[in-house]
């Protein structure tokens, strides 16, 4: 049989799906997943949840991608179970314990300090972690026993609260900017309280405009009907939710479409948009000076079509 020969073409599937991710499983391995199950040309995440967390983790289907990084950098909450008294080598499970040390504090005690962990802070990011130094993840530099400098990076808690202490078993929620590691925050915590402390349990509750409490399991899905499935997606432009909205009208679209810069609309907010034709979501463009395309929808069959009577212009 020729190879491929009963392979079913891949359908053009846009939109995202809320997928609760089960712990254990690496954010690739879920992406890889979820594609096969909607027969996906195209999809990525949103950023990526260590294998042993669990919780929400938005995936791009399609051109959906094209405005990922909306969702990438945008704030989180997640729910974490810190075990004190231990530190290991990783912040997490997965390493090695390096010391041990009594718990003896109240959750008053917890509750007072934690203040000190709210706002703008510099943090170090982990050596076990996905970023790239020489085009080689810190990880791996770290299981070969490779340390490597890294620049502290400026984040925010906006909420950090005490929900629970269970003898050594502490439970907190976190609401924080982009790129925080919880692993790193969990062993500052545990150093200030003066017993040390690594994650044992992370749960991602929120993800830039999107909850936990929409999100569908792999479980769930496996018995959707094909169209069941689709229902549940949300439109791409979900993940622009944050950016100011703006309406353009057939002609402005088309030239944008086009790759051309317009005036800018008066009244318009600066910056950052997300654009609407009347047939609906165009975009992302950018309005200063001039109006111009940053990332748009598939517009093939509209920037293929000419303005009747006039012509286009750079």
């Amino acid at each position: 049989m020729r190879k491929g020969a009963n392979v079913m073409p891949r359908h053009p599937i846009d939109g995202v799906l809320l997928l609760n991710k089960p712990a254990g499983l690496t954010s690739n391995a879920a992406l890889q997943k979820a594609k096969r199950l909607y027969n996906a040309a195209k999809a990525g995440h949103t950023g990526t949840l260590d294998p042993f967390a669990s919780g929400l983790l938005p995936i791009c289907l399609g051109q959906a991608t094209k405005f990922s990084s909306y969702a990438l950098h945008g704030d989180k909450a997640y729910r974490a179970t810190l075990k004190l008294g231990v530190t290991t080598t990783t912040g997490d499970t997965e390493g090695i314990a390096v010391e041990i040390r009594p718990v003896e504090i109240s959750l008053d005690a917890v509750k007072a300090m934690l203040p000190a962990f709210t706002g703008t802070l510099m943090q170090i990011p982990p050596m076990h972690s996905a970023i790239k130094h020489q085009g080689k993840a810190l990880y791996e530099y770290a299981r070969a026993g490779v340390e490597i400098e890294r620049k502290p990076r400026e984040i925010t808690i906006y909420k950090l609260a005490a929900k629970g202490l269970d003898k050594d078993l502490l439970t907190l929620d976190v609401r924080c900017s982009g790129g925080t590691y919880i692993r790193t925050l969990a062993e500052d915590i545990g150093e200030a309280l003066g017993c040390g402390a690594h994650l044992i349990g992370l749960e991602r509750t929120d993800a830039g405009p999107y909850s936990v409490d929409h999100a569908h399991t792999f479980d769930e899905l496996a018995i959707m009907t094909e169209s069941e499935r689709l229902s549940v997606l949300l439109p791409p432009d979900s993940l622009l939710a944050s950016l100011p909205r703006l309406d353009i009208d057939a002609e402005s679209a088309l030239l944008l479409a086009q790759g051309k810069h317009i005036a800018t609309p008066d009244n318009c907010p600066m910056g950052n948009l997300r654009a609407y034709m009347p047939r609906g979501f165009l975009g992302l463009v950018e309005a200063g000076t001039m109006l111009v395309p940053s990332r748009l929808m598939d517009t093939s069959e509209l920037a293929g079509k000419s303005l009747p009577g006039s012509p286009t212009t750079d």
